[in-house]
């Protein structure tokens, strides 16, 4: 529950009640972490053998790398850093304020696929094993599948706008309103669920981006009307569900290593050149990627802090005020 929240619940003025909570009823003067805490916060014995590291974006473009400790669930306990910035070298400096001994402790951590997330997960984790979490590796794939769609979008525009430029051409030449009347206005063409092709093409971004077991009836509807048009995009989204599938599979992760590689060969024998910078990747980060298989661990848990984070933000209104922000986070989970 927020301060004001609480204020206009019991007739007070919220403006009033949040400041006597930030001087008076909080110990937030008296914080051990105030001093630095816009530019950083540690606690050390949040530090466990799973952990995840993440960003979030606080306001004005204000960036944080967060690091949590998965066996918290997101709740007290979870933070363990928060540090401004995401370039490597700065978050690792602060990292390495925390005993090596509680380091050397982390046995896994979770990122997405950024260099620089990875650059510190090496760096301060020197007994870490680096993973990268599963659903950004899948969430490459389909973005790539989308830029594929959005170049057929052009191409539907394209067509349509010619087939106008055609009709009124037509219309134009017509000697008599009785031509005119034959040859009718425009009308653009309907696909079988009801919807122009620029429509279903415009629409069919959360389809693409999506595992077709989440569509609803409307959705399927449009995925049919769309693969109709073109076959090529239905055969890349199923290259997406093969790679979905091979995460979903509980292996060793020798089977998955084969599994991507035979899935590699589809992707390459496809022929899409769009798809040529998400085999790189891959390849770059092969083991990173590999190792999700070993014990399954994804950033899910990161990615759900942050939304806390996002939440707590939108009850501020903004972060005006980032160190007491800082204090209210601090005393909720770490």
């Amino acid at each position: 529950m927020s301060i004001s929240t609480l204020a206009a619940r019991n007739g007070l003025n919220g403006q009033t009640l949040r400041k006597q909570y930030k001087e008076k009823i909080s110990d937030y003067r008296n914080w051990e972490q105030l001093e630095h805490a816009e530019e950083y916060m540690l606690f050390p014995n949040n530090f466990g053998r799973d952990m995840s590291l993440d960003e979030t974006c606080l306001s004005n473009g204000e960036v944080y790398t967060i690091l949590t400790n998965k066996a918290a669930h997101g709740g007290k306990g979870a933070l363990a850093a928060m540090v401004r910035g995401v370039a490597s070298n700065t978050v690792s400096e602060i990292l390495r304020k925390v005993p090596r001994e509680l380091r050397r402790r982390v046995d896994t951590v979770t990122t997405d696929l950024s260099s620089a997330m990875m650059l510190t997960v090496r760096n301060v984790f020197p007994k870490a094993r680096l993973i990268n979490d599963r659903f950004h590796v899948q969430q490459l794939m389909s973005e790539a599948i989308d830029q594929m769609r959005i170049a057929f979008r052009w191409v539907v525009l394209e067509e349509e706008n010619k087939a106008i430029k055609e009709h009124r051409a037509k219309r134009k030449a017509a000697h008599t309103k009785a031509e005119k009347d034959l040859i009718g206005e425009w009308e653009p063409e309907k696909m079988k669920n009801g919807e122009t092709k620029p429509q279903v093409m415009a629409r069919s971004r959360h389809i693409i981006l999506m595992h077709k077991s989440k569509w609803n009836n409307q959705q399927k509807d449009r995925a049919d009307a769309l693969f109709e048009m073109f076959p090529d995009l239905e055969k890349a989204y199923n290259l997406y569900l093969k790679l979905v599938d091979i995460f979903n599979q509980k292996c060793v992760p020798g089977v998955a290593r084969l599994n991507l590689a035979r899935w590699y060969n589809d992707v390459e024998a496809f022929g899409y050149d769009g798809f040529n910078k998400v085999i790189e990747t891959f390849e770059n980060h092969n083991e990173t990627i590999i190792n999700y298989f070993e014990d399954r661990l994804t950033n899910a848990s990161a990615e759900s802090f942050n939304a806390k984070i996002k939440a707590f933000r939108t009850q501020f209104r903004g972060v005006g005020d980032i160190k007491f922000f800082m204090y209210r986070l601090a005393t909720l989970y770490s």
